[in-house]
């Protein structure tokens, strides 16, 4: 098998192309190379697949992101293997070819793969940092019950659309070429309901609550997105499922700072302990941590406790949690206190601010003039 090309050169874009030249790009060779145009040349259906999957990752912000920092490799199972046919790439971005219809897909009795639905749940860091189970609550497009997804009134059935013949497209001629099109008057159906079914009103689909079970994996980050395979929309004339996005939201955490797969968090420490040294405990993701801190521990000095940090949800190496000193100046002094470091900014010869009197050795003071005068009369 040869090597994937280049997605950027596929489209013939750059890195710093925006979304909208990416797009005009792809649907410029869609159209140069769609069936239509070119039959029986499997050469330019191959182009035609193969800028399918580069559009499909590129126009996906989430994708696009993963696939320049990791390459074909970080979209795996997200790029072309989600496009099983030409009629998944046509009902993925059929809109983008105008006047083209659907090539082999459409027409009549063309199965069409259902539209993909995306949801979100919220988890905490600890969740994430452990994997959860979430149950999520959606309304869900499903296939009618009353018409079986015929879209026609129960003990009808469709009939065979007369302006194309029943084939879901029409061929027009312009000149040395001939055009086909999605038929208007069934839309690529073939087929038109004359009684419509009143439960779906002819759409053939039914909007029901429905449960899903959701695993999330250890490890995921804000903004991460799991993919349900088959639990998106119904597909049409048998055409499979679409699948499901659930965007992942983490909340802040009143402790921890994550920073990908590591965590940094403050540890208040006093003077005494920074210049003594200590043994503190402090919080882990799953407890907590004798941490010994070295006599002549400098603030802002950070330790390292190697594999504390949160899991890689791709297999990788753990994280490590980061605790970083933060010196912490008591405000108030009692008297023995400030005995004490005056003693030893007095011992480190340290230029310190003079003692401020209290209001009760000021109002001392004061009256000590006027008792020694009374006493001399």
């Amino acid at each position: 098998m040869a090597p994937k090309r280049d997605y950027y050169e596929v489209l013939e874009v750059t890195r710093e192309s925006s979304a909208v030249q990416v797009k005009k790009a792809y649907k410029k060779k869609a159209l140069a190379n769609h069936p239509d145009r070119n039959p029986g040349d499997d050469e330019a259906v191959g182009r035609f697949k193969e800028a399918a999957e580069a559009y499909e990752v590129l126009s996906d912000a989430n994708k696009r992101a993963r696939y320049d920092r990791h390459g074909h490799a970080g979209v795996s199972g997200n790029g072309a293997a989600g496009f099983s046919d030409l009629g998944d790439i046509f009902s993925a971005f059929g809109d983008i070819f105008g006047g083209l219809g659907g090539g082999r897909s459409g027409g009549r009795g063309g199965a069409r793969r259902g539209g993909h639905l995306k949801s979100s749940i919220t988890i905490d860091l600890l969740e994430a940092a452990t994997g959860c189970t979430r149950e999520l609550e959606l309304d869900r497009p499903e296939v009618c019950v009353t018409c079986s997804g015929s879209g026609a009134k129960p003990g009808t059935t469709p009939d065979s659309c007369d302006y194309c013949g029943g084939h879901g497209q029409v061929v027009q001629s312009q000149g040395f070429f001939r055009v086909q099109t999605t038929c208007p008057a069934c839309r690529g159906a073939g087929n038109v309901i004359r009684e419509k079914c009143p439960d779906c009103n002819g759409s053939k689909r039914q909007f029901l609550e429905t449960k899903l079970e959701v695993k999330v994996p250890a490890g995921v980050d804000n903004g991460m997105q799991l993919c349900l395979r088959g639990e998106g929309e119904p597909g049409f004339d048998g055409g499979p499922r679409g699948d499901l996005y659930v965007d992942i939201q983490v909340k802040p955490h009143p402790l921890f700072e994550r920073e990908g797969s590591h965590l940094t968090y403050q540890v208040p420490i006093t003077y005494t302990q920074a210049a003594l040294g200590a043994e503190l405990d402090v919080p882990v993701l799953d407890g907590k941590h004798l941490l010994t801190i070295p006599p002549g521990t400098q603030p802002t000095q950070v330790f390292r406790l190697k594999g504390e940090g949160m899991p890689d949800p791709h297999g990788g190496r753990r994280g490590d949690l980061h605790v970083e000193m933060h010196l912490e100046v008591p405000e108030n002094l009692d008297e023995r206190q400030e005995e004490l470091l005056r003693e030893l900014a007095e011992h480190e010869h340290a230029n310190v601010s003079p003692h401020r009197k209290s209001f009760f050795e000021k109002l001392k003071e004061y009256f000590a003039p006027h008792e020694e005068t009374a006493d001399a009369e």
